[in-house]
């Protein structure tokens, strides 16, 4: 049931139409929101706004639904899968009584995930609208979500990347070639994931074929991924492809997916084939997801909410299909959502804490569209606090410039830097693989060996004018 929302502060009073509208009146100011015409008129509205939030009872989101239930099947999936058993302990919490809660020290880890299935994307959405930076970081870092396919990924004390060896005509030696850069790295333990360059089933099973033939023959404890769209992978299953992971970008509202040409129904048909391919060796997460602010709104889909709490109902989607892996692509979109570096930041850490405090698996591209107001002292920033914050993984890309998509974001040298700066590691089957094939001269310390690992070596002699690759 919709109802207005009313304070008085001094002799003016304030009015908010509706629950989508405080929502967005109290969210941190970003172009996005501008652009869709829901952002506050002023610093003075937002604070009044974030004050009438705080106000509001958690239960008032399982009654006000921001998009109507009959008209969105994701509104229905929230709804629907609530788990009213895991929200008793924090039923009778307001928004900012939420916040207190999540802050201290009665929310411990193993309290936070016992809780988690009750509490909706947009209660997460509200609650992170109250918080700064460092509130946003302190409690994403109780928050550990750990899934595994072939290897075991958010344990503390690690941070995983994906290897994205992409290329502008999806050349097999050039995406190769970076493949081995990033292994020699120590990256890909989070997945080896190929953007192709043509969204094809055949060039798609071409991609899958060369990246399994890498894993099988250097016995690498990792899954590859090609992000193509689900449908698709369903096709390349039929086909007898290896497919690990099953990817599909992901939105917040029924609209927003039917734009992408999907719909749950599909998702769970492509989950159930990945499934009875029973190719994970230590677990059985088999989906990939990607996300990012501005997605509805740019596909006209928002239903006039604003673009963060979009974002969070995106992960009600993915915590239903249990994935490997979901990465908000933070600054992929443009300025027109997320203008500079301050708010690409305060978007990751959005994202990254709503994530993990729903049990989502949440890695960040951690990047920037070269006519953004940022550049990599922006990114440097945000891939540490994400770092202390406990992220799942991060990309790694050759030289951080992604050649087919053209974009800006981590290299494999930056995520090895987040490694060392903050005493992190890689996932524990894939630091052995580390050790085993002489990657690094010390695993503890990341420091690099100065040679080739031979099983390396032995293949690179084999392309022409490589022989002085010999040991």
């Amino acid at each position: 049931m919709t109802r207005a929302y009313h304070t008085q502060v001094g002799s003016r009073r304030y009015g908010f139409s509706n629950l989508a509208e405080l929502m967005a009146k109290a969210t941190p100011a970003r172009s996005g929101d501008r652009l869709a015409g829901v952002m506050a008129e002023s610093a003075e509205e937002r604070v009044v706004a974030q004050m009438v939030l705080a106000e509001l009872p958690l239960s008032t989101f399982l009654n006000d639904a921001l998009v109507p239930y009959e008209d969105d099947e994701i509104t229905r999936l929230i709804i629907d899968d609530h788990d009213a058993g895991a929200f008793a302990p924090i039923s009778h919490l307001t928004v900012g009584d939420f916040r207190n809660w999540l802050l201290s020290d009665q929310a411990t880890p193993e309290v936070l995930q016992s809780v988690r299935a009750g509490i909706t994307p947009e209660m997460a959405a509200a609650v992170s609208k109250l918080m700064r930076n460092q509130d946003l970081i302190l409690v994403a870092k109780k928050c550990r979500v750990v899934t595994a396919f072939r290897n075991t990924i958010g344990l503390e004390g690690r941070l995983s990347t994906r290897l994205q060896p992409n290329h502008p005509t999806d050349d097999v030696t050039g995406i190769a070639a970076s493949i081995l850069d990033g292994l020699l790295y120590g990256s890909g333990d989070a997945v080896i994931g190929i953007n192709p360059a043509t969204d094809n089933v055949a060039q798609s099973v071409k991609l899958m074929r060369l990246m399994d033939e890498v894993i099988q023959k250097y016995e690498i404890p990792t899954q590859s991924c090609v992000l193509t769209h689900v449908t698709n992978t369903l096709e390349a299953i039929e086909q007898g492809a290896p497919v690990d992971l099953v990817f599909q970008s992901i939105g917040g509202t029924e609209a927003t997916n039917k734009s992408f040409g999907f719909d749950l129904a599909t998702l769970a048909e492509a989950e159930a084939a990945a499934q009875s391919l029973n190719r994970g060796t230590v677990g059985r997460n088999v989906m990939y997801f990607e996300t990012g602010q501005g997605s509805a709104l740019s596909a006209d889909a928002h239903h006039g909410l604003d673009q963060q709490t979009c974002e969070a109902r995106a992960y009600a989607v993915a915590r239903k299909f249990n994935p490997l892996l979901v990465n908000t692509v933070v600054g992929f979109i443009g300025p027109e959502y997320l203008f500079d570096g301050k708010e690409i930041t305060r978007a990751g850490l959005e994202d990254h804490f709503c994530g993990k405090l729903l049990g989502v698996p949440m890695g960040c591209d951690v990047c920037y569209t070269n006519h953004a107001q940022a550049d990599q002292n922006d990114m440097d920033n945000l891939l540490t606090l994400l770092g202390v914050a406990g992220c799942n993984f991060v990309m790694g890309i050759p030289g951080s410039d992604d050649i087919m998509l053209n974009y800006q974001t981590t290299s494999f040298h930056d995520a090895l830097y987040a490694r060392r700066a903050l005493g992190l590691k890689a996932a524990p089957e894939f630091e052995q693989w580390l050790a085993r094939m002489q990657i690094f001269d010390d695993i503890d310390t990341h420091r690099l060996s100065e040679h080739v690992p031979r099983a390396f070596a032995q293949s690179l002699r084999h392309l022409p004018g490589e022989a002085s690759h010999e040991q």
